[in-house]
């Protein structure tokens, strides 16, 4: 049984920064697509990046791009997501999670989540 499950979410000011991990047992994660999605209240879930499987080539949101970065740790087995000069529209609950695709965003493609760690950045 994969599962996977996300840990760092909190609380912090607009500017500030955020580690979240994905850590995964039951499979190697360098054999997935790895991506965070996040989905605030009202709203529709929506990517924000990737790590592809095998190139491990990145891809983000454009939203983010420039200041969130995400990372593997093989040896560790797990995904992260360093989110850097956060601002309150980045408030939501954000998800890891996994794909046999080699390069996708839609959230349907993705078969395996963890639970979510909220994040709320206060103005």
């Amino acid at each position: 049984q994969v599962q996977l499950v996300e840990s760092g979410g909190g609380l912090v000011q607009a500017g500030g920064s955020l580690r979240l991990t994905c850590a995964a047992s039951g499979r190697a994660l360098r054999d997935w697509t790895m991506a965070w999605f996040r989905q605030a209240p009202g709203k529709e879930r929506e990517f924000v990046a990737r790590s592809s499987r095998s190139t491990f080539n990145t891809y983000y949101a454009d939203s983010v791009k420039g200041r969130f970065t995400i990372s593997r740790d093989n040896a560790e087995n797990t995904v992260s997501l360093q989110m850097n000069s956060l601002k309150p529209e980045d408030t939501a609950v954000y998800y890891c999670a996994a794909t046999p695709w080699l390069s996708v965003v839609e959230a349907s493609k993705y078969g395996l989540w963890g639970q979510g760690t909220q994040v709320t950045v206060s103005s």
